[in-house]
């Protein structure tokens, strides 16, 4: 049996510069750079698991609730105070779409690249 482990996560983005979509996600869950070119740049917090922004030509956001442009990743951020990691999302440039099922275990949210992410709970 081969033992995996998630070295990394890349998201794509419409921005010339990567390292607009990097400065939202580094604002919002305190990672630091772990690297950095025109390209490519990776935010890491010592786990071993990072978090990759990579410049895509042709990029085209998905689209929520639909699948005319379906999403690429979703990624579930733990936080410990949903209300309040929602509001430093949302003042970063977060949008949070209408389509909420969550409740009070967990928001729905757009990244400014149209990327969907939750901020889970616990």
């Amino acid at each position: 049996m081969v033992a995996w482990t998630t070295r990394s996560f890349a998201l794509s983005c419409y921005f010339a510069d990567p390292r607009a979509l990097t400065r939202f996600y580094q604002e919002l869950t305190g990672m630091q750079l772990g690297y950095d070119s025109d390209e490519f740049v990776a935010l890491t917090d010592g786990s071993g698991c990072d978090l990759g922004f990579q410049q895509v030509d042709r990029y085209r956001a998905p689209r929520r609730p639909g699948q005319d442009v379906p999403q690429q990743l979703h990624l579930d951020l733990r936080v410990e105070e949903l209300d309040a990691a929602e509001k430093l999302a949302l003042e970063l440039g977060a949008v949070r779409p209408d389509h909420q099922r969550g409740g009070d275990r967990w928001r729905v949210l757009l990244d400014p690249a149209g990327h969907t992410f939750c901020l889970v709970v616990g």
